[in-house]
């Protein structure tokens, strides 16, 4: 149990991860990635004026007063594309935004419609996971579809199946980071991401990028890909170092970080009033758990819950280096 109650909404709370973790270690060796089954094989088609972009809310329920759809409606106008929001996004059902059964529908509807470019999920909080328990195999065909948090779990599964055009990110934010994610859907090329250095050495791999507590509550099913020879990038929100350090204990134990190649850590964000005098802090507990795999590593990228959170794209082959926290697409 949590030792003192999680307050107000998770976005609004935290301390970011902002200073470098620097242990010793410095060198500058490459790391040699092994064969990994989370590369996809062909991307999809580059989105381009008259696109149609499919919105799907896998998880928690949408507030009537969220002016986010309409936001998302402009942007994509801007660019010439449509979206498409079907009537079933206002659904409520408690805190999710229908029955398991109707999100899963929704989402294979959209995933298997040829009609649609790309999907964005709008919705987060908690229930992808639930959505995939009914059954729903996401095919291996090249998709696009954009989201993090709680939807990390469908780009995680997508790419579990061999699929291509996950992308962990965001359509809010400023300009800049909208812009980011618009080239990527167009096939052009990004701006490398820059972080702190963590311990050296280069890695190259395809990458993972995930919400740590919600690729925890994966483990053990179809829907978590081969992380072998992997660049991993975990973000976080709302969980105290000792439940970080709870999970990251579960993911050494299991032996899924075995063979990663490099490791890059996004925001971590926490209630400060869930760290007690005498605890680890989150860079101590963070460098505790993974230094010892002896994977070059990165901090303090700016992805995930917060301002900025950059795209990346899933199973994109990168480098990151852990001398200079640099962390570039290939």
């Amino acid at each position: 149990m949590r030792r003192r109650q999680l307050l107000g909404s998770a976005a609004g709370l935290g301390l970011a991860l902002a200073s470098g973790i620097r242990p010793g270690r410095s060198s500058t060796a490459s790391v040699s990635p092994v064969l990994s089954a989370v590369a996809p094989g062909a991307w999809p088609r580059p989105l381009q004026s008259g696109s149609r972009i499919g919105a799907v809310a896998p998880g928690t329920w949408l507030d009537p007063a969220d002016g986010l759809l309409s936001r998302l409606r402009q942007r994509c106008a801007e660019q010439g594309w449509q979206l498409i929001a079907p009537d079933d996004l206002r659904q409520r059902w408690r805190w999710f935004s229908a029955n398991d059964a109707a999100r899963s529908s929704s989402l294979r509807r959209a995933w298997l419609d040829a009609d649609l470019d790309a999907l964005f999920c709008v919705g987060a909080g908690w229930g992808s996971a639930r959505v995939l328990e009914q059954g729903w195999s996401i095919p291996s065909a090249p998709r696009w579809c954009v989201g993090f948090s709680d939807c990390s779990a469908l780009l995680l599964a997508q790419l579990a199946a061999g699929g291509s055009g996950g992308i962990h990110g965001w359509f809010g934010g400023d300009a800049s980071q909208w812009q980011r994610l618009v080239a990527l859907l167009e096939g052009q090329a990004v701006a490398p991401l820059q972080g702190r250095a963590v311990q050296g050495g280069i890695a190259i791999g395809p990458l993972v990028v995930t919400n740590l507590t919600i690729a925890t509550s994966l483990i053990g099913t179809p829907w978590l890909p081969d992380l072998r020879g992997a660049v991993l990038v975990l973000e976080d929100t709302g969980e105290a170092p000792y439940r970080i350090d709870r999970q990251l204990t579960q993911w050494r134990t299991s032996g899924l970080l075995r063979a990663v190649a490099g490791i890059a850590l996004g925001r971590f964000s926490w209630p400060r009033d869930d760290v007690l005098p005498g605890d680890f802090t989150m860079e101590e507990i963070l460098l505790e758990r993974l230094a010892p795999l002896n994977v070059p590593m990165i901090s303090s990228l700016p992805v995930g819950h917060g301002v900025p959170n950059l795209a990346l794209p899933q199973g994109r082959r990168a480098r990151i280096d852990g001398g200079t926290g640099r962390l570039e697409l290939l």
